[in-house]
């Protein structure tokens, strides 16, 4: 018990193998060869994460962006166009009244109407 304990304050694991004798464990032999099959793999979608999602989310932002500022123009010449809202008799039909007034939860007056 002794023994663990001094191992134990050396760093040193009780039951862990000496360096270079994975022969004799099976299972830690296929261990290390998964770790150092992994390494290249891992290596290629640290690559792939870099250089082709990164560039590519940002060209995708950049799109989104410029597709928002298109739109957020063309509504502000319609705005100022001054189109004129028809109520058509089929639109806003109530049977009775929302608990919470005369529009739905989701009731935009600059879009609905």
């Amino acid at each position: 018990m002794a023994s663990r304990i001094a191992a134990a304050a050396k760093g040193i694991r009780f039951a862990s193998h000496a360096h270079g004798s994975h022969s004799a464990n099976p299972w830690l032999a296929e261990r290390i060869a998964i770790k150092e099959h992994a390494g290249p793999a891992a290596e290629t979608w640290r690559k792939i994460s870099l250089y082709v999602a990164v560039p590519a989310i940002i060209a995708s932002s950049a799109n989104a962006y410029n597709l928002y500022a298109k739109h957020q123009a063309h509504l502000e010449h319609e705005r100022h166009e001054g189109h004129e809202k028809v109520k058509y008799p089929y639109m806003r039909l109530r049977s009775k009244a929302f608990p919470w007034g005369d529009d739905s939860l989701f009731f935009n007056p600059d879009v609905n109407f």
